[in-house]
């Protein structure tokens, strides 16, 4: 038997296209402090490598998400999502996660939380970070969980069971309305911008603006210094005109550069997240970026194809191309013309189940 080491219960899964560590709030210690400091071990944060954690040297794979049963009427279980920082002593829940979203269902069957339904289970999820619902319905044949199915997405080989995310009264979620600064567009640092958030706060920009075709590689992007020091003078500015305040230490706004889709979608997107460039986009950035297209007037509304030809059918899907493929929104507009809904098709897959370990003088009991 070991020594030195304390285990704690732990399911590490992959949800659409990141990974990360999901626990039972009561598996975890009730003092913020204590929790942080004891998944920055699990995770191996601060180091760029994570070698001595779980992490993968990547904010896409330095994750966890909280899930615990939910008291509310009008949701089945409770999920906080954390972003561990890969090379800062740093855990954050100024944002919301909707990859990671997608294993929320599954551990919540795996854990007993929720009974699985004959067919298909449908799993209302209260989304702490941002105060809103989710539903996620998940395919369970014969009342069983399975993670076996024909369901493909972009940035994830092979095929799994088909998770459908749907979100409802999401605009504002954090910074208190959808267009949090008053305006469709606003010139920050003598540069045009968007700020929106439909669940994710996020700064669309031109990427010809910033001196780039906006088809750039993720690594491409990565080691344009004069690029990232640019976005981050936004960023900063934008903070306080989006409700924010000092974003220096947080991980949202997003900032997504945009141009014309060349690959039959509606937009093509580069997103860094907010220092390192995102693989693909996530989910809920996905949802804030179809909204703006459909912003008459906004940066993503004037670059998108067949939107303002289209009329305005109750249901639209909207293709965003990525670094690595394109993410479909399917939005549901209301009367007015204005998103009312979106929804998302993803998968997730368990990888492990049993303990992660940390040093033994940190307090991993709940309370």
């Amino acid at each position: 038997m070991s020594e030195g080491l304390v285990g704690t219960k732990c399911m590490w899964m992959r949800g659409g296209t990141s990974k990360g560590g999901y626990f039972l709030a009561a598996d975890l210690p009730g003092n913020r402090e204590d929790r942080d400091r004891f998944l920055l071990s699990v995770m191996g944060s601060p180091d760029a490598r994570q070698i001595d954690g779980m992490g993968g040297a990547d904010p896409l794979t330095s994750k966890v998400a909280i899930v615990e049963a939910s008291a509310r009427d009008d949701a089945d279980v409770s999920y906080l999502f954390l972003q561990v920082s890969v090379d800062k002593a740093l855990v954050s829940d100024a944002q919301n996660c909707g990859n990671l979203l997608a294993g929320v269902g599954p551990f919540a069957i795996e854990r007993g939380l929720v009974k699985a339904e004959k067919g298909e289970t449908s799993i209302r999820i209260y989304m702490e970070n941002t105060g809103k619902i989710a539903t996620s319905r998940i395919s369970t044949p014969d009342g069983r969980l399975t993670y076996v199915g024909k369901a493909a997405i972009d940035g994830v080989p092979g095929i799994a069971a088909p998770i459908l995310l749907a979100f409802e009264d999401t605009a504002g979620s954090t910074c208190g309305s959808l267009l949090p600064t008053g305006n469709v567009v606003d010139r920050i640092e003598d540069t045009d911008v968007t700020c929106i958030d439909n669940g994710m706060p996020t700064i669309i920009l031109r990427a010809t603006d910033l001196g780039i075709s906006g088809q750039e590689t993720r690594q491409e992007l990565e080691s344009n210094n004069g690029l990232r020091e640019r976005l981050e003078n936004i960023r900063l500015a934008a903070g306080p005109k989006m409700n924010l305040g000092n974003v220096s230490q947080k991980t949202v706004p997003k900032m997504t550069m945009v141009s014309t889709a060349t690959k039959g979608g509606t937009l093509s997107t580069r997103t860094f997240i907010p220092h390192r460039c995102h693989a693909s986009i996530g989910v809920l950035g996905a949802v804030s970026v179809a909204t703006a297209c459909l912003v008459q007037g906004s940066i993503a509304n004037e670059l998108a194809q067949n939107i303002a030809d289209r009329p305005k059918e109750p249901s639209r899907p909207l293709k965003i191309e990525h670094p690595i493929g394109e993410t479909t929104i399917i939005t549901t507009l209301d009367n007015a013309g204005s998103v009312a809904s979106a929804a998302i098709l993803r998968t997730a897959r368990k990888l492990f189940d049993g303990e992660v370990f940390a040093p033994a003088n940190m307090n991993t009991s709940h309370g």
